[in-house]
Order: C-alpha cells, then structure tokens, then sequence
C-alpha cells in the first residue's frame, strides 16, 4: 500500500463521534470514574509541580520525574481529562503550570525520541483542543516538527530511540536504527499537525511509519515483536527482538497494547482500513489469551515456571485500545465484540486493582508492569493511571481525546 493511500470508512468523523459503546457495566463504569476524578483532584496539592514517574516499591506512593522523562505528561493528561469533566479551574491551571517542563524539552534536541507524541499530546494539543490557547498549538506544532524530522532515509520509519549512556555498546549501535511498538501511540501528533497545517509530509510520514510497523512488528498470528531492527544503509529488514518482553519471539503485553491503541486511533485519524484491520487481528490475537479476572499478565507467552505479574498498564491500555476500535466500526456486531473485550479487561481493573477508592493511595491502579527483567514488576504507572481513566471515559461514551 502506498504512504499516500487512504480507504473510505463509509462514515464520517462526525458520525463516529456519537459512537456510545454498547457497554454491559454502565454504572459500575460511571462510579469507577468519579472516584478517579475525586482522587485526581485530591492530588493536586500532593504533587504541586512535580510528575509522577513510578510507584515506589511497597507503598501506594509515587517518585517523581526528573527532567527527560517520557512519562512526564500522562499526569498532565489525567489534569486535562479531568477539567473535560468538571471544567475545574484548579486542574487546568495545574495542567498549565507544567508548561516550562514541556518547553524545556523542545529546547533540548537530546531528549527528542518518538516519546514527543505522548509528552505533546497529553499536554500542549490537550490545552490546545480544550482551550484554543495559541501558545500551547504552537508548541506542539514544534514537537510535530522535531518528531516528522526524525524519518531517516532510507529506514522506512521515524528513528525511535536514542543512545544512553548507560546502553551496552551493542544496544546503543541497535536502538539507532530501531523500529519500537511503543511509537505507533504516538504517530497521531502528526495526523494532528497535518489538520492543523495542511502540511502533506505530517500525514506520509505517520503512514509510513505505521504501514511499516504492520508489515514488521506484527507477526502474521498477529502477535507482536517489542522492536524490529533495519539496516541504516538500505534500510532492509533486518530482525526482530524484545527489550521489555520475555524473549525475542514471544508477544509482550504493553506492546500489543500500544499498538491496539495506536492503530485504532489512527484509523479514526485517517478512515486507513489497514490499521483498523491490524488491530482487530492483534485484538482477537490476546481475546483468549486473557486470565480469569481479564486483566494480562506482562507477557503473552509466560511459561507456568515464571512468576505471573499482572500489567494493569498494559490493561488499561487495551481496554481504551478496544473501545478506540469499537468506535472506529461504529456499531453491529463488531462493536458489540470489542466493547465486550474492553469492558471483560476494565472490569478486571475496578473489581481487582483499582485503588482510587484508598485513603492516601497516590494512584488509580496498582500492579503494573514497568519492566520485571529490571526488578519493577508491581508498582503504580503514571501511564496506567492516564490510560485507566481513559477507558472508563470511553466506556461512559466519551469519544473527544487529545489523540
């Protein structure tokens, strides 16, 4: 299919937009949400200006971002979701205050990665889209700029990653010409600045990249690499590995879930079928390979000898992904699959590990999956928390996002 190769959804956006998703749990959904935006709001003066990055281990507590840090909007995010809400001026203004940590990045072209769609989205085009505020489009615009600017012919993707200092020499040279799940999520800062600018090279840039990540990244049962390496001088397929999953051939659950997220969002950017047909597969992929209480463990292929840590983030991030793709279908029997999807995993979250309801508790979700090769295995995810009040935006019929 070429970059510039769009199918007709047969609807149109204003249609999609009053999707309601047939969910099975309405109420129980409607309560889960009320008290996430009750905790929100009790967190303001907690955090003042700081972001949270991780729960610290064995407490309901958060350590906070540093400067760099690709979790630092999903905070923000929770701030601008919850004023769509309430329209409470405490939590725009909290929201905003935040702006010189977003401003700082832009002016630092060392820490551009594809990690600029979840900073910008979650804050400067949520502002934007909620307030018409000109500064908050112009910054984002910017971070469009930057992440478009990192396609490096001939590699047929945006460049992911970055070298660290603390890489392996053999990881620093591979994460330059790597193609990571993770970014399909963040390909609709793009289709946002292409609507915003009528600038064509937004709009084939984020084809490109995602066109490329299903030709790769997703296996033809429609499980998921985490990263698919290219040749930076031919830009040939090389291979693909894992860097958070249990090994290089097994289906890590945060990826399928980004990826779900991401193509689903972007088949509502673009009425592109091939993105919603690959994330109804990875979808129906995971369907049953979900435990009891729906919630999936961190890894799809987790042998019965490893110990089975949940990852509500990656739950959480599914369950918006399958009512995203609910809505893209926009009704029938499709929509009453995936919204059943959705609502089998959000339920598994309220019933199990939703802790908005817990005095002192500085999260919505406990039992998240950062990265259990390092050691972080069970703790609160910033990310979780944005993506857990998401879904249950979503479920409730909410269908405006900053995506």
């Amino acid at each position: 299919m070429s970059i510039n190769d769009t199918a007709d959804s047969g609807e149109s956006y204003a249609t999609l937009a009053q999707f309601q998703p047939p969910t099975a749990h309405k109420t129980q959904f409607t309560d889960a949400l009320q008290r996430a935006v009750a905790k929100i709001e009790q967190l303001v003066p907690v955090f003042g200006l700081r972001n949270p990055r991780m729960g610290v281990e064995g407490t309901y507590s958060y350590e906070f971002c540093t400067e760099d840090e690709w979790v630092a909007s999903f905070w923000t995010g929770q701030l601008w979701l919850a004023y769509s809400l309430t329209g409470d001026q405490r939590l725009k203004n909290s929201a905003r205050a935040r702006r010189g940590y977003f401003q700082r990045v832009l002016e630092n072209p060392a820490w551009h990665d594809h990690d600029l769609g979840f900073l910008f989205l979650l804050s400067c085009v949520a502002d934007y889209k909620l307030t018409g505020e000109s500064d908050a489009r112009a910054m984002a615009l910017r971070a469009a700029d930057f992440l478009a600017a990192r396609w490096r012919q001939p590699m047929p993707f945006v460049m992911c990653w970055n070298p660290m200092k603390r890489d392996t020499p053999e990881f620093a040279t591979r994460k330059t010409r790597t193609l990571n799940i993770d970014s399909l999520q963040g390909m609709s800062l793009l289709y946002w600045a292409h609507r915003e600018t009528g600038q064509r090279s937004f709009v084939d840039i984020a084809n490109m990249h995602n066109e490329t990540g299903i030709t790769h990244l997703i296996r033809d049962d429609f499980s998921s690499y985490h990263c698919y390496e290219f040749d930076p001088g031919t830009g040939k397929p090389i291979g693909g590995y894992t860097h958070q999953g249990l090994n290089d051939e097994s289906c890590w659950s945060r990826g399928q879930s980004w990826a779900i997220h991401g193509l689903a969002q972007s088949y509502l950017n673009t009425g592109n079928r091939a993105f919603r047909d690959a994330a109804v597969g990875m979808a129906d992929y995971i369907s049953d390979k979900l435990p009891e209480d729906g919630v999936p463990l961190w890894d799809y292929d987790l042998p019965t000898d490893r110990h089975p840590y949940r990852d509500t983030s990656a739950g959480a991030v599914t369950a918006a992904g399958a009512y995203t793709l609910a809505q893209g279908i926009g009704g029938g029997a499709g929509a009453e699959k995936y919204t059943a999807l959705a609502d089998k995993i959000l339920l598994g979250l309220v019933e199990n590990y939703d802790i908005a309801g817990l005095e002192g508790a500085e999260g919505l979700l406990k039992e998240g999956a950062a990265f259990v090769d390092l050691g972080r295995a069970d703790n609160m995810l910033p990310y979780g928390d944005y993506y857990y009040l998401e879904a249950l935006m979503r479920a409730v019929g909410h269908t405006e996002f900053f995506w």
